[in-house]
């Protein structure tokens, strides 16, 4: 399977199976796609029949000269002889291995508040409540979360724990207890902690950020962009902006960070009323914040904020300008990080994670106040995905087993789909939203993911042509 398309002035080939990315001229690209097309169900075409040549010679004859379709088609034995056209899907029989082993839970989401100083219009857990209700975590329970961390994670070592909310620093005595408790740990078991904080950077002070300096892997700063839409969607419990409280905070937190090269990441949400969300980003870049995210809203249709489908076009056109933008940055040497543009072309991460996606339920859990155990925070609530607590573990394993066969073999809209080693079968969480099963994808949200992969992929093809200082306009494996 190939996947083709034109962006930015490129054109770009995709081998699915592979991962090559080729940047090729006109003819070869479309010398491809009639090949594609005649192949059909064919495997491994080594070397390329005769049938297929003589397709593709009466398709372009009369548009290219025949030396250059010619040539094409040598271009395409050469990339099918070196494994990086038309391959097979060699991984489907792997996911039954992988499968197979015992499950290693390696992240912990720590609920650390079910409550919050901000009242976000769109918030999936009901400003904190995850629509139950207002608690903060104790330090017990999240020590027997860290213990239970530690006795399910097998040989692994690296173990990851977000603290989350609601707004985890409403709870921070709490939160820095819990990391000296995970220290103290780390000798004893040897392992070693990774800890993030997410926060919406109200209660943000010098003591806090001195300490995540010192502790937190990761902090991930919640904003919209530009004011007037920052303050419509996210409004302290008052009703005014936030904008003006947190951006001073998140800019010195963020230079800081810079300064000692220690990851953070400010992180949006567009909505209907925002489809212009590359503005957005841009402004991040203009504050001075280096690494940046933006997520659209998966929300009710019925919400007058959410994404409909009939935003789509002004969407797409959003990332194609968000990417030629971010390329056009990097190369006057102004350039940041857009979590989504940030894709690997040399077959990372593992083979099971490409496959099977976030693991949630099986690697990953949610953890509440109270201790009870959900597959991830989008669940929690749901009594129906409850799997146990920190006192008596996992006991819904029959629904951890369902989890576990999450996979995009697993998901009859990603069999066949150019972009299921990308997005690993897409959000479970979403998916139950939108259809009642962890099995099927949330179609608007497939869309969006679907042409972020291919701005990520441009963006990585015209940057690799840019540090290489190729200026010729011949056929190039990326």
């Amino acid at each position: 399977m190939i996947h083709q398309f034109k962006q930015n002035g490129e054109a770009i080939l995709l081998d699915v199976n592979s991962g090559s990315v080729h940047v090729v001229d006109p003819v070869l690209y479309d010398a491809a796609e009639i090949a594609e097309r005649e192949i059909g169900e064919l495997q491994k075409p080594e070397p390329l029949p005769e049938n297929v040549k003589q397709a593709v010679y009466a398709a372009l004859n009369g548009t290219y000269p025949d030396r250059e379709i010619g040539e094409a088609i040598e271009d395409m034995q050469e990339l099918i002889n070196a494994e990086e056209l038309f391959t097979e899907d060699t991984y489907e029989p792997q996911i039954k291995e992988f499968k197979a082993g015992k499950p290693v839970i390696k992240a912990l989401c720590l609920h650390i508040a079910h409550d919050c100083n901000l009242a976000c219009c769109y918030c999936f857990a009901g400003e904190g409540e995850y629509h139950g209700r207002r608690a903060l975590m104790s330090y017990e329970v999240g020590k027997k979360a860290l213990d239970f961390l530690i006795e399910n994670s097998g040989n692994r070592r690296n173990l990851e724990v977000d603290f989350f909310g609601g707004e985890p620093t409403m709870n921070w005595e709490v939160v820095k207890q819990l990391v000296s408790y995970g220290r103290e740990k780390e000798k004893e078991k040897n392992k070693h902690f990774r800890f993030t904080l997410t926060t919406n950077g109200v209660l943000l002070n010098d003591e806090i950020m001195d300490f995540c300096n010192r502790e937190m892997s990761n902090v991930v700063l919640s904003m919209d962009g530009r004011k007037e839409i920052n303050d419509r969607m996210r409004p302290s419990r008052n009703g005014k902006g936030s904008y003006d409280i947190v951006v001073p905070k998140f800019r010195k937190l963020a230079a800081m960070r810079d300064e000692k090269g220690l990851d953070y990441y400010v992180r949006g949400t567009f909505t209907h009323y925002n489809l212009s969300f590359a503005d957005d980003v841009l402004h991040f870049a203009d504050l001075g914040f280096k690494k940046m995210s933006m997520e659209p809203v998966v929300a009710d249709p019925g919400e007058p904020y959410a994404i409909r489908e009939e935003d789509l076009p002004v969407i797409m056109q959003e990332y194609e300008k968000l990417s030629s933008e971010y390329v056009k940055r990097r190369q006057e040497g102004k350039g940041f990080t857009f979590f989504h543009f940030m894709i690997d072309l040399k077959q990372g991460p593992c083979v099971y994670k490409r496959l099977s996606g976030c693991g949630s339920g099986t690697e990953y859990l949610a953890v509440t106040p109270w201790g009870d155990f959900y597959p991830c925070h989008q669940f929690v609530g749901d009594e129906k995905f409850l799997l146990g607590n920190v006192d008596q573990g996992i006991v819904n394993t029959e629904l951890c087993d369902e989890f576990r066969q999450v996979n995009v073999y697993a998901k009859p809209k990603c069999r066949e789909c150019w972009a299921r080693f990308y997005c690993s079968g897409g959000c479970a969480a979403n998916s139950y939203k939108f259809h009642g099963s962890i099995t099927d994808a949330y179609d608007i949200g497939c869309e969006m993911q679907k042409k972020r992969i291919e701005c990520a992929i441009m963006v990585k093809a015209v940057l690799a042509e840019t540090d290489k200082g190729e200026t010729d306009t011949g056929n190039k494996t990326v």
